[in-house]
């Protein structure tokens, strides 16, 4: 996708907003409690305070629940947020398919299953949120040979599934490691847009990272060697294991490369600590925020400015 000249710098934020399970465990089921949501409102409100329009990426639990869906429901009304959708194929019916690993990846699943997981949370959110959602991300970044079609004939117009520079084949998941940064058409028509997590490389050797990173894998250690001698690291724009020092240096990075468009993430769970790996306590729900603090002032600072996803999708139209 060609950018338009006039278009400035951006940033985005969108939240992985589903239900607290326990990350070391193998998927269940029935692990399909929100009450972590309830401290949503008061988060919203801080991304709120920047001039942030979130985009809440919600999975089948969360519209379920009437509870968790009315707090999604009142920050939709209230024109503050954007609810998109977010499929964890273990938790979002039918249940046709073996509870597996490689089948957590929405993607490997066959395409009528694939299909009706999507129809499923489509209906659920145009129900119990309002508002048909247009903005898609396959819970753990799950996209498939089948995806983009399947999107395209529910009326999806953004796709975030993607997090370039990384890849998930050791767990049976999709590989992305050589995928771009910047945002790109999915298909020739241009109806689906796809905008991938923010990642760079940084480090004396970042310029070598897309074939020494992935080489690095071979050799359990290297890579936390190549990190610390500050040669070569991978740097997502995540509050979530990624140190705010190193977030500042990929964004300078990306800065520096003539990035235009910035995508940040994160799980709605972490709000409340002990639900990801990420915020245990109180100290690292301290750290999550200073994280949001200085990623935010640097972006004003460098004059990228807060976009919505809704605003983005209606730049793109003008490019189609």
């Amino acid at each position: 996708m060609c950018l338009p000249a006039d278009f400035g710098r951006h940033f985005l934020v969108l939240v992985d907003t589903e239900e607290e399970f326990d990350w070391s465990h193998p998927f269940r089921r029935d692990s399909v409690s929100t009450r972590a949501i309830d401290a949503l409102p008061v988060a919203h409100a801080r991304l709120n305070g920047f001039g942030v329009t979130p985009t809440y990426l919600a999975d089948f639990p969360i519209v379920a629940d009437e509870r968790s869906a009315a707090v999604l429901r009142a920050l939709s009304q209230e024109k503050t947020a954007v609810i998109g959708a977010q499929l964890h194929p273990w938790v979002n019916p039918p249940f046709d398919e073996t509870l597996s690993r490689a089948n957590s990846f929405a993607g490997n699943l066959p395409a009528k299953i694939e299909q009706a997981k999507l129809r499923a949370l489509t209906a659920k959110i145009e129900t119990m949120i309002g508002t048909r959602p247009v903005v898609y991300r396959a819970g753990r970044y799950g996209a498939g040979a089948n995806t983009a079609r399947l999107l395209m004939a529910e009326g999806y117009r953004l796709d975030v599934s993607v997090r370039s520079l990384f890849e998930y084949r050791d767990e049976g998941g999709p590989d992305f490691s050589a995928f771009p940064v910047a945002p790109w058409w999915v298909d020739q028509e241009k109806r689906l847009l796809e905008l991938p997590l923010s990642a760079a490389y940084v480090g004396r050797c970042a310029g070598a990272g897309g074939w020494l990173y992935p080489a690095s894998a071979r050799l359990p250690l290297l890579r936390g060697l190549l990190a610390r001698t500050n040669i070569l690291q991978r740097v997502a724009l995540t509050p979530e294991g990624m140190p705010l020092p190193d977030a500042l240096l990929a964004i300078r990075t990306m800065l520096d490369a003539g990035v235009a468009l910035f995508s940040l993430s994160f799980h709605s769970p972490s709000i409340v600590p002990g639900h990801t790996p990420y915020v245990r306590d109180e100290a690292d729900l301290r750290a999550f925020w200073s994280w949001w603090d200085g990623v935010l002032d640097c972006f004003a600072r460098a004059g990228v400015t807060p976009m919505s996803s809704l605003e983005l999708i209606a730049v793109s139209e003008k490019l189609r």
